[in-house]
């Protein structure tokens, strides 16, 4: 085993280990889920106070880009059902 796996399965384990005391204690384990959800919900807000500023400015958003993603995937996809019928078809 070289040097990098022998580092990576050690950080691992270090890892594992602190997750495993840091979540033993009940409480703490739901003050860390709380903080979790906390960062959650203030990421989606930044989001959208983004979102929001992108708009005013007439930019798009990162959001507007999934939407467009989203729907042309739609498309693909629907245009592949469609050529596969017309081959279908075809003599």
């Amino acid at each position: 085993m070289g040097f990098r796996e022998d580092l990576k399965r050690q950080a691992l384990g270090f890892s594992q280990r602190a997750m495993e005391r840091l979540m033993a204690d009940d409480q703490r384990a739901a003050r860390v889920a709380r903080a979790l959800g906390a960062v959650q919900r203030g990421k989606q807000s930044l989001d959208r106070s983004q979102d929001q500023l992108m708009h005013a400015l007439n930019l798009a958003a990162k959001s507007d880009f999934k939407a467009v993603g989203k729907k042309l995937s739609s498309l693909k996809r629907r245009m592949r059902e469609l050529d596969q019928k017309l081959q279908g078809l075809a003599p």
